[in-house]
């Protein structure tokens, strides 16, 4: 609009400016003419001022939207941040869930020297030192193949009321139905063997024991390897960690030995926890921890010659993994004490044995491992271990037939052809002696295919 004013204007100063009009020779019709002009401007200018004072509006307009728009995000909370996507795993909730474990297949061909297990034992299966036959005649090699120790686990994790919560449920098929069948299907148990719940630093359910430091288990095609000289258990219990402490308190368990004898009582008659307390370190070269555990040992009965005896039993368990070179590492384990024989080397020993006059006796031990771990390629490994146990049986109060000490060494060499799948081979020579000086052998190779998902 007032650019249009402005065309006009300068078309009447044009005007005006032309020589020789008409209007010089006519004064009324020049003064006419002047006073349609001052009109003219006099409208322009009022246009001008009106648009000056619109445009003024609208800025001052646009202006108060912006103040406004500012005003209204500082007062609005940020938008939340989208959730990525975990880089393994799905979320479910506000907790992350993930799946995972191995499928392992066996081939285990084995020698005893004194008798060889019946179908259905679970020596034939895995390493354990207080089953070995003592005493029977020499058979032939026997064969095996199984793929019972096939694993899974599910865990979540997440934030529930400003507190870190996670679960882990572990299994495998490690038991047989029965006596096992290997006739048709070769069925197996589904196993429960860890099952938590963890909220910060507590820990709930069935874990390893916090006596146990399982980062330094040898690297073995067998189930556990170095059974007779670890400590090794699972089972329900409280936890709380903070740093490198942790302290737990434990299902309480008493393995006894008969008064002169070499049978095993399973008592269920603890009334205090198994409570164990453990320190680790990580530095650069490597790995370690020192663990203690204090229990009660309990026995009784009821009728004619009735028991009610109870006792403490304690031990120790220090533990390393140290790095030789650049790839290579030494485990260590050395364990001793006094009633806590089902602590280590799969109850190889009882943790007490009764006097004649019913009351209980703790059994020491002494018991440890060490294995070296050697990477000759990327994809090719070995490993090198030696396990063994000895037990302070006192001779008074115990059978000749009870166990004296164990001892295994094994090697074993480990292909790695593809990312998480392992193939490998190993052999192994395990003794377990009575307390009467006799002894049976055990000699094993092992093949076997991993693959872990």
């Amino acid at each position: 609009m007032i650019r249009k004013t402005l065309m006009s204007g300068a078309a009447a100063v044009a005007l005006l400016a032309l020589p020789g009009m008409a209007f010089a020779q006519d004064p009324s019709a020049l003064e006419a003419r002047i006073a349609q002009l001052e009109a003219q401007l006099s409208e322009l200018k009022s246009e001008v001022a009106a648009s000056r004072a619109q445009q003024t509006a609208q800025q001052q307009a646009v202006a108060q939207d912006i103040v406004r728009i500012e005003q209204r995000a500082a007062a609005a909370p940020p938008a939340p941040l989208p959730v990525s996507a975990p880089a393994d795993g799905f979320r479910i909730g506000n907790n992350t869930v993930k799946f995972g474990g191995f499928v392992k297949a066996d081939f285990i061909a084995s020698n005893y020297d004194g008798g060889d297990p019946g179908n259905g034992d679970l020596l034939r299966d895995f390493y354990l030192p207080g089953s070995i036959p003592v005493g029977g005649a020499d058979e032939s090699t026997a064969t095996d193949f199984n793929a019972r120790q096939t694993r899974f686990w599910l865990t979540t994790e997440g934030l529930l009321g400003g507190r870190k919560v996670g679960t882990r449920v572990e299994m495998d098929f490690q038991v047989l139905p029965g006596a096992g069948d290997q006739r048709t299907t070769s069925p197996s148990n589904l196993s429960l063997r860890r099952a938590f719940v963890t909220v910060d630093n507590w820990l709930f359910g069935q874990e390893w024991s916090n006596f146990q430091n399982i980062g330094v288990l040898p690297d073995t095609a067998d189930y556990i390897g170095a059974s007779e000289g670890t400590v090794f258990a699972r089972q329900v219990q409280v936890r709380y960690t903070r740093g490198p402490f942790s302290i737990s308190v434990e299902n309480p368990e008493t393995t006894v030995t008969p008064f002169l004898a070499a049978g095993r009582i399973i008592a269920d008659d603890n009334s205090m926890p198994d409570v164990t307390a453990r320190y680790a370190v990580t530095r650069p070269w490597g790995e370690a921890s020192i663990a203690g555990i204090v229990r009660q040992l309990a026995y009784e009965t009821t009728g004619v010659g009735a028991v009610d005896s109870s006792t403490m039993g304690w031990g120790l368990s220090a533990a390393a993994r140290i790095r030789v070179g650049e790839k290579d590492d030494l485990r260590l384990m050395l364990s001793g004490g006094e009633g806590i024989g089902r602590y280590v080397g799969l109850n190889f020993t009882n943790d007490a044995v009764l006097d004649a006059s019913g009351e209980l006796e703790a059994i020491g031990l002494i018991a440890g491992f060490a294995s070296y771990r050697h990477i000759w390629t990327p994809q090719w490994r070995s490993n090198f271990t030696y396990s063994a146990q000895s037990v302070d049986n006192d001779r008074s109060l115990i059978s000749l037939a009870a166990n004296k000490s164990s001892q295994s060494v094994r090697g074993n060499v480990i292909w790695t052809p593809l990312p998480a799948l392992d193939l490998g081979a190993e052999l192994m020579f395990g003794e377990r002696e009575l307390e009467s000086g006799a002894s049976g052998q055990l000699t094993r190779l092992q093949i076997f295919a991993k693959y872990g998902f």
